[in-house]
């Protein structure tokens, strides 16, 4: 008899504590005392299809408490979807208390959207700051000004969904910041109102399209960066100036190119000039032969040429 008493005390245990798995009855019990109507059986289909009942249950209560009216079949279907359950009820709850419209649709379209939809609301309530990164941007006398801005945003409930984030953000008022900047005729003129790049980029509206409203765009630091105007000024003035030694350059190689022409061209003439001297003996030799010339004609033609060097050599010494 013991081994069987032993074996049904074993059985009754373990069975018992299977009922309170599959049947959890303090849960129930919780649930009714707290207003809320949630069959037992539909706990135990909860378990079965491995959704945890305490969750559900105690949203459940938190959102009636809270004044909400929701369903366990609603809180089920959001937990099979993956969505996170306490978040979605926190968020309702908050936005309730602070009159934001907010329907239960829409919070569970932004928590399966993978967005804490808790945080988005206390946004909507609480404004938050984004600080922008340093942005460089030159005004139109070649001045570089860093500037740096906090952008006050809050939640856009109806567009969180879809819309564009903070890098959006970011990104347009750093765009709007060089805008002004750029347009700005000197940089004395933006560090004496720094306010005017604040008011010309907030009238941009920079948050359409995002899941932003912007409230504020302050502008926190400006820094004097490089003179860009003259560093691309004195850029281009060494282009400039190399490209006119290439021109020079090109001017003087063809000169030089011209002159060893000319050179060459002047020892070719001096060349035909020799050839036709060479010529001048056989034509005298041709001349006494046919009887053209005689012997004292060319004599007189040596004494012309002696008296003609003699003149030369006088003449150029008295130059020297």
């Amino acid at each position: 008899m013991e081994p069987t008493f032993i074996a049904i005390l074993v059985a009754s245990i373990i069975g018992f504590f299977a009922f309170m798995y599959f049947v959890p009855v303090n849960l129930w019990i919780t649930a009714v005392f707290s207003g809320v109507r949630v069959n037992l059986f539909q706990l135990v289909f909860m378990r079965i299809r491995r959704v945890p009942p305490s969750t559900v249950v105690n949203s459940l209560i938190t959102a009636t408490k809270a004044g909400l009216e929701l369903t366990a079949d609603d809180l089920e279907t959001h937990y099979l979807a993956g969505g996170h359950v306490p978040s979605v009820i926190r968020a309702l709850i908050s936005a309730n208390k602070a009159n934001i419209q907010l329907s239960f649709k829409q919070a569970t379209a932004i928590d399966l959207a993978g967005r804490n939809v808790f945080e988005a609301v206390q946004t909507s309530v609480t404004p938050k700051v984004i600080n922008t990164p340093p942005v460089a941007a030159v005004s139109q006398d070649g001045i570089q000004l860093i500037a740096k801005a906090r952008v006050t945003v809050r939640t856009n409930i109806a567009q969180l969904v879809g819309g564009a984030g903070e890098e959006t953000i970011i990104a347009r008022v750093g765009e709007g910041i060089v805008t002004s900047i750029g347009s700005s005729g000197n940089h004395k003129e933006v560090l004496e109102n720094p306010d005017g790049i604040s008011k010309l980029v907030l009238a941009k509206g920079l948050d359409a399209g995002t899941a932003f409203e912007i409230l504020s765009i302050d502008i926190a630091d400006i820094d004097i960066g490089e003179n860009i105007g003259a560093k691309l000024q004195t850029e281009q003035a060494q282009a400039d100036l190399k490209i006119a030694n290439a021109k020079a350059e090109e001017r003087r190689a063809m000169a030089v190119a011209s002159e060893q022409e000319m050179i060459s061209k002047a020892q070719e003439a001096r060349a035909k000039v020799i050839e036709a001297e060479a010529e001048i003996p056989k034509a005298i030799s041709a001349a006494f032969n046919n009887g053209n010339l005689g012997i004292m004609d060319y004599y007189r033609m040596k004494n012309i040429e002696a008296d003609t060097d003699m003149r030369d050599s006088i003449s150029k010494g008295e130059g020297g």
